[in-house]
């Protein structure tokens, strides 16, 4: 979702008990956000400068302190409606799953003739409406190390990730933290200085952990470094390496369907590893774990390209989900997300050929986009100049220090501008220089252009020179328009009629083209040195069995609506592609020969 597109979505949707996910990477688009949201809501609002003390933890708190609050008068309001009618009330209880006992009791209470009875019932069903949880994400691996407005350096508690993490768990929230993108062994050390991460006299955690992971040794190396410290991750949420939106963090070519089937086999490795160490901890502390706790459930659930009803039920009865995570079709739901018309039109209307894994990001990692953006057009507009890049207001991404002392941004303007130079001065084959210009320039302003839309779509600023980037996900392709809140959860619970073709491809035939698809950039830009080739070898082995396991799912029954058919086309298809790329790996020896 970017830095902005879920921004508000808490606000949006938690009245209806639909839990969401804020990033708190942008300490300054959240601090805007929260000034647009106090003026709305008549809340008090005190400007936290940029440069103030401990100024990026203080205004992740002070913005998720004011979306909890909000969303505090927003479910007192929806309460207090009546029933019977057309309102938000009645929504809240419309959009539960068909499962849902409260749903249950809520068809019971509709058909229940009026008296005493229906009057407990009435104020049963209103106690029991809760607000969706007002959840965060960090990436962990961007920690930049933070300085003073004079350019003095700050201790390590105040990188942005330390800062960010501090930010939350001084909020008043009772919610969860998602860490995605790696392992950092100091914020993990960190989060023990926050009491919120334990255990209360209750046996309750305020401040659940929740690790995004892209393969079960990741979910059970993180585990383990945080049981030693006492630290329960409370879900391990499995995403597709590439079938996703934002970044993507490609496996060894390890399929979902694979990982997914470890995960059945292996799940309660997790729990049986971990517990022991966690009880230790306490004891270290002087503590007794409450037993209560001990037979608590460790989610695992699943997200990353998931777009029918089918292949979510999948997910669940097949593999023993607890859950299905959807993100990018909501970016066509304005009810849910925050993002201005012009990007929504452009999502609506992408095709899967607009969709794709892109060299964008200052981070050098594989980034999930759209053609046609504002931030796409500005981005090749800057290039012709004599000042190309971005002046880099943000720098959340600062990682280079090729040219400078301090860590610079690879999208920036101070970088480019002296790449370049650098190759014009060092020469080389024509047709290589304009290659290398090339990957130099295509290089984007993430940390800006990703909280654009937002402010556009707040009208907190104006279209004209805030261009705007967006991540979806490839899954996104098959969405034509925009939708509802409700015709999107009916969708995804399986109610009425699918918003998307039959002939969409099952979301596991289109991660197996995006892997062939990433193998073969992985062998175009091969040095073939002994390492690369081994490394490529196993890639090929992991998609080939991927591929082969792919083949035994497709022969089981489909769930409603779940094109199992397109699997064996698309297996048969991209082996024999997979086949030709790898023929041309020989090493580097070989081919000098």
């Amino acid at each position: 979702m970017g830095t902005g597109h879920s921004i508000d979505t808490p606000i949006r949707v938690g009245p209806f008990g639909i839990s969401s996910v804020i990033s708190i990477v942008d300490d300054l688009l959240v601090e805007r956000i929260r000034a647009h949201y106090a003026k709305k809501f008549d809340l008090p609002y005190k400007k936290i400068p940029r440069y103030s003390e401990d100024g990026r933890a203080r205004r992740i708190t002070a913005y998720l302190n004011t979306v909890q609050e909000i969303l505090r008068r927003r479910m007192e309001e929806i309460r207090n409606l009546p029933f019977f009618e057309n309102n938000d009330k009645s929504k809240y209880f419309e959009l539960l799953p068909n499962e849902s006992p409260l749903r249950h009791e809520y068809q019971k209470f509709l058909e229940t003739t009026p008296g005493p009875e229906r009057e407990s019932m009435a104020k049963r069903l209103t106690d029991a409406m809760l607000p969706g949880s007002i959840d965060v994400n960090i990436m962990v691996k961007v920690d930049r190390m933070t300085f003073t407005k004079e350019g003095l350096p700050l201790s390590e508690e105040y990188s942005d990730a330390k800062a960010a993490l501090r930010g939350y768990a001084q909020s008043a929230l009772n919610s969860a933290i998602v860490f995605s993108a790696g392992m950092n062994q100091a914020l993990f050390n960190y989060m023990t200085k926050f009491k919120d991460f334990y255990r209360d006299e209750m046996g309750q955690i305020k401040k659940k952990i929740v690790l995004k992971v892209s393969d079960f040794r990741s979910a059970f190396v993180q585990g383990k470094v945080l049981a030693r410290k006492g630290l329960e991750v409370h879900e391990f949420r499995i995403e597709s390496g590439l079938n996703c939106g934002g970044h993507a963090f490609a496996s060894d070519g390890l399929l979902l369907p694979s990982l997914l089937k470890e995960f059945r086999e292996k799940r309660d490795q997790l729990k049986a590893e971990f517990m022991p160490m966690i009880r230790k901890y306490y004891e270290s502390i002087g503590k007794t774990y409450p037993e209560s706790a001990a037979d608590e459930h460790v989610l695992v659930t699943v997200q990353g390209g998931i777009g029918i009803h089918g292949e979510a039920e999948r997910m669940r009865k097949s593999y023993g989900m607890d859950r299905t995570g959807w993100a990018s079709p909501f970016l066509l739901v304005p009810e849910a997300t925050c993002v201005d018309d012009a990007t929504r039109q452009l999502l609506a209307n992408a095709k899967e050929e607009d969709l794709y894994l892109s060299d964008v990001s200052p981070l050098g990692v594989p980034f999930n986009n759209v053609r046609g953006t504002g931030s796409e057009k500005w981005t090749k507009a800057q290039a012709t100049t004599n000042k190309p890049g971005s002046a880099c207001p943000k720098g959340f991404l600062v990682s280079n220090k090729e040219f400078t002392e301090k860590p610079i941004c690879l999208a920036s303007t101070e970088y480019q501008a002296a790449k370049l130079k650098k190759l014009e001065e060092t020469g080389g084959p024509a047709n290589e220089i304009v290659a290398l210009k090339a990957q130099i320039l295509i290089k984007t302003c993430l940390c800006e252009h990703l909280g654009n839309g937002a402010l556009i779509a707040l009208g907190i600023v104006a279209p004209t020179n805030n261009p705007q980037a967006i991540c979806p996900g490839p899954n996104i392709a098959w969405f034509t328009r925009t939708y509802t809140l409700r015709e999107m959860v009916d969708h995804i619970y399986g109610r009425g009629e699918s918003l998307v073709p039959a002939e969409r491809p099952h979301m596991f035939a289109k991660e197996i083209v995006m892997y062939v698809d990433y193998f073969e950039k992985l062998v175009s830009r091969s040095g073939r040195t002994p390492k690369e080739l081994a490394y490529l070898r196993e890639f090929q082995e992991n998609l080939e069995n991927g591929m082969t396991y792919c083949l035994e799912v497709a022969a089981e029954a489909p769930y409603e609506n779940e094109n199992l058919a397109s699997i064996p086309p698309c297996v048969e298809k991209q082996r024999e592609r997979l086949k030709s790329i790898a023929a041309k790996l020989e090493p580097v020896e070989e081919l000098v020969a």
